[in-house]
């Protein structure tokens, strides 16, 4: 079932429900009032009754009598099969006037009338029969049963369900037709949005909805829609750019190892040849493996967080190893290390944060051989301070290298990019995007400060453990 037709039916079916329960009302209240009218008239007519049987008989003549009920007539109106009867007390009729009924006044209603000393009344099919205790002086107690057809109340009534009933079906009827146009109105800019979504393909995802200029509903959905197309698109580009990049820094080292190969394979060496040129291709090869291993590590820096194992990490102690790990890859490279630790911070362990230690690791070592490998010749020490305040572990590494202008420090996290002044630095330039992909996955940060000729300092900021909420 559509959108369109759901709406239109729920709608009607509201409607309905409403029409419906304000008819009943409206029936039920009218009936009420009709059937208190006809019962105070029946009222009225049993004392009328009461009047002429009393006082016509308290009369010394029949033709006075008879006079005098011909006068009270003029003071009400007859009723529609009007029968009055006067029961004495041993409920015996002692006077009848208007239509005899065939069915007897039950015995139960004389007896509640005697018993209550009120007025009882009982319906049935809109006849009313009503029952009065009335006391003389003289003669002592009568009931007075005055019985009548409500067919005024009963031809309103009917009158009332047809025209009510009509009304309700046309209600419906109008308000289904109307209800199906005013879905389809509604739905229309819905149905604009699922025909521009239908046109936009992964060669043209720079296109965007145009129903997001609006304040309703819709025009949410088309923005978020719109985000939506805006991260996509990014992260195509990131994409083709990634694999571009990839491919041409690939075919670097495949282009060297292939080239040596061959020039070995030309004509006959000598063992020291032979030796040389398999030195050469296994630089090459290693190369290309670091290359391999940065682009697996990126490529798992990406995956879902929730897929990565995460515990507790000391980070003073995985400094420490990554420190050893320099000394083993670059042992003319000197580290100095320093740890401050806030004695005023809210938690046990000052350098824990939860997290992921393989990760981590290499976004430590990424930063640790970046500053190696760019101040080489510099005299001075790379300094290694890891410190702590009141809810961040921050580590900041600060070289004295080449360094690098504004302009390339706004891309060095654009994967493959090298900045000017570091091209004849062996390198890729994969080391601070995986650096910043494992840092946004444990709820991290990573600032770089650079000026050209004076160094770099490379912050790395964790919420510590009690305060990490790793991104989604």
């Amino acid at each position: 079932m559509t959108i369109r037709t759901r709406l239109a039916l729920q709608f009607a079916a509201i409607l309905a429900v409403t029409l419906l329960v304000f008819s009943l009302v409206i029936y039920f209240f009218t009936y009420q009032s009709r059937q208190e009218f006809f019962t105070a008239n029946l009222l009225a007519r049993t004392r009328v009754v009461a009047h002429v049987y009393l006082d016509g008989t308290n009369r010394t003549n029949a033709a006075s009598r008879a006079s005098y009920r011909r006068y009270l007539r003029q003071f009400y109106r007859t009723l529609p099969e009007e029968e009055a009867r006067v029961y004495d007390s041993q409920n015996k009729v002692v006077f009848r006037e208007g239509q005899v009924q065939p069915e007897s006044v039950p015995l139960e209603l004389l007896q509640a009338v005697r018993l209550n000393r009120k007025p009882v009344v009982l319906e049935k099919d809109f006849r009313q029969t009503i029952g009065v205790l009335y006391h003389d002086a003289q003669r002592g107690d009568f009931v007075v049963v005055a019985s009548s057809l409500d067919t005024d109340s009963q031809q309103k009534l009917s009158s009332l369900k047809r025209i009510l009933l009509g009304g309700f079906l046309a209600s419906l009827t109008i308000v289904g037709i109307g209800g199906w146009f005013f879905a389809r109105q509604a739905l229309r800019p819905m149905q604009r949005i699922v025909q521009e979504v239908d046109t936009i393909t992964a060669s043209d995802l720079h296109r965007r909805l145009s129903q997001a200029d609006g304040q309703d509903e819709v025009s949410h959905l088309a923005q978020r829609f719109n985000s939506l197309l805006d991260r996509l698109e990014t992260a195509f580009a990131g994409q083709r750019t990634f694999v571009r990049d990839a491919s041409h820094e690939l075919r670097t080292p495949l282009a060297a190892l292939m080239g040596e190969l061959e020039v070995a394979l030309l004509q006959e060496r000598t063992p020291e040849e032979y030796r040389r040129t398999l030195r050469s291709t296994l630089d090459a090869a290693r190369l290309l493996s670091n290359l391999t291993n940065g682009l697996l590590q990126i490529a798992r820096a990406s995956d879902d967080p929730s897929q990565i194992t995460l515990g507790l990490v000391r980070l003073e102690e995985l400094l420490l190893q990554a420190h050893e790990e320099m000394q083993r890859r670059q042992p003319t490279c000197r580290i100095d290390l320093a740890f401050h630790e806030n004695g005023k911070a809210n938690h046990g362990t000052p350098f824990e944060v939860h997290g992921n230690e393989a990760l981590l690791l290499a976004a430590v070592l990424n930063v640790l051989e970046n500053a190696c490998k760019f101040s080489r010749g510099s005299n001075k020490p790379i300094i290694a301070t890891l410190s702590t305040n009141d809810d961040q572990v921050v580590l900041e590494v600060l070289d004295y290298g080449l360094g690098m202008n504004e302009a390339d420090r706004q891309q060095v996290f654009v994967p493959f990019f090298r900045a000017e002044t570091v091209r004849n630095v062996p390198g890729h330039g994969i080391g601070l995007p995986l650096t910043a992909k494992i840092m946004s996955l444990h709820g991290g940060s990573v600032q770089v400060d650079s000026e050209l000729n004076i160094g770099t300092r490379v912050r790395l900021d964790w919420p510590v453990s009690t305060k990490l909420r790793v991104k989604a």
